[in-house]
């Protein structure tokens, strides 16, 4: 079995086997190499000292040398290079108290998650597999090497990578791994936000986002996103709807392209539901002002998962907007569009389109009609420059002061009544016409 190593790798590794050390390329690569996909990138393990290592290549930065790491630099790209470790005692859940260099490969990949991450490569040796990883490939399986609940208590995160590599690669979780997950799942919250928050982007922008569910079965959202615990316990008796709230988020995630905002939208966008839900008398439910109680969960989870200020105002207008409640002609475009902005429109569409995907057949394909429609005549309003903003307008708050209009609040709300007329008539957008109504 051979692996296409980069040729800089390759002479990271010649380097350190002519010097007398082991080398190989190690975890992700070599699993995505097996699997024949493109690998982000290629990992070095040696039983070379981080010391030794600086000894041989001329370029290297201290990465992570309290844990053996350092990148070494083959012209402007950088390799990881990691010795051989044994880690201590996990006092946390989440960080070795000491690592302990070893020759030992084999004691190396011991202590990594999963088998299929637990593989070593170099052209002389060719593939090291001692714990089982290219049949659990075969069989599409995430196993932790070892012990799970080993596994789980050196670093809870190593939980919810489960989950996570079970949706980027389509795979199901090992028996046992998963009640160890299960069992630990509480331990989770020792595990800092920035960390949730970069696994689960992971497996929503994987081609299976709809394994969240599977976080969900094994306790672990309850801990870090208990709203949607909420969301698949509320049903939604209507028409347009043959889902309960929490498996309609899931199928709308799923029939959207994998995009961070698209799918993060689409995850909030009804979780304001569990809050909003009556029942008539006819037994049907509604769930009147969701869009803004959803907004607010947004925000709320959103800033606890410590996502930065763009993508929480972004997902929070998304949000807030999307059900589109405008009608499919150019004036409630231009006004819709002076409310999110030209940027967030598009993609606003295609929030609604894997909402609509997500729902019941009812009236289905006049929803897709409106949709289209509202893309086409956005797609105009575009295309013709028309102004749906203050800043588009034909004159500003220069021109009113040259006309002879104070400074002051005066002149935002008289821009603002211009906006008015234009988005009404944009043919009224010129200095002349405006400049009269003074």
């Amino acid at each position: 079995m051979r692996i296409e190593v980069p040729e800089k790798a390759e002479k990271i590794i010649d380097a350190l086997q002519e010097h007398g050390y082991d080398a190989y390329v190690v975890g992700g690569c070599v699993r995505d190499s097996l699997l024949h996909r493109s690998p982000a990138d290629w990992d070095i393990t040696t039983s070379a000292t981080p010391e030794e290592v600086k000894k041989i290549f001329p370029r290297t930065v201290d990465t992570g040398i309290q844990h053996g790491t350092v990148t070494v630099f083959m012209d402007k790209e950088g390799f990881e290079v990691t010795t051989y470790r044994i880690d201590g005692e996990y006092e946390d859940g989440r960080h070795p108290k000491e690592v302990i260099f070893t020759p030992s490969l084999k004691e190396d990949l011991r202590r990594r998650d999963f088998t299929i991450n637990a593989m070593a490569y170099n052209h002389r040796t060719g593939l090291v597999d001692i714990f089982g990883g290219v049949e659990d490939l075969k069989n599409k399986v995430v196993r932790c090497v070892g012990e799970p609940q080993e596994r789980f208590t050196e670093d809870a995160l190593r939980i919810l990578r489960a989950v996570r590599f079970s949706a980027q690669l389509g795979f199901d979780i090992d028996e046992r791994t998963q009640e160890a997950a299960r069992e630990l799942a509480e331990t989770l919250k020792k595990i800092s936000a920035e960390r949730i928050q970069t696994e689960l982007v992971k497996l929503l922008v994987s081609p299976n986002p709809q394994y969240l569910k599977k976080a969900w079965e094994l306790g672990l959202t309850k801990v870090f996103l208990w709203e949607f615990d909420r969301a698949m316990e509320t049903p939604q008796e209507n028409p347009h709807h043959c889902y309960n709230v929490g498996e309609h988020t899931l199928k709308a995630m799923e029939a959207v392209k994998p995009d961070r905002l698209l799918r993060l939208t689409l995850l909030f966008h009804d979780l304001g539901k569990a809050e909003t839900r009556t029942r008539d008398e006819k037994g049907r439910d509604h769930f009147y002002g969701h869009p803004a109680q959803s907004e607010k969960i947004a925000r709320t989870v959103l800033r606890r998962l410590r996502f930065d200020n763009d993508t929480i105002n972004k997902v929070g207008k998304l949000v807030y907007w999307h059900e589109c409640p405008w009608e499919a002609d150019p004036r409630s475009v231009r006004r819709a569009l002076s409310k999110t902005g030209t940027e967030l429109f598009p993609i606003l569409l295609e929030v609604r389109r894997g909402d609509i995907m997500a729902q019941s057949g009812y009236h289905l394909g006049e929803k897709q009609q409106w949709l289209d429609k509202l893309g086409e005549i956005y797609q105009e309003i575009i295309r013709h420059k028309e102004c749906v903003s203050i800043k588009d307008l034909a004159v500003s708050g220069k021109d009113l002061i040259d006309a002879g209009m104070k400074p002051g609040k005066e002149i935002g709300a008289t821009l603002e009544k211009f906006l008015e007329i234009v988005l009404e008539e944009p043919e009224k957008n010129t200095k002349e016409y405006l400049l009269s109504l003074l």
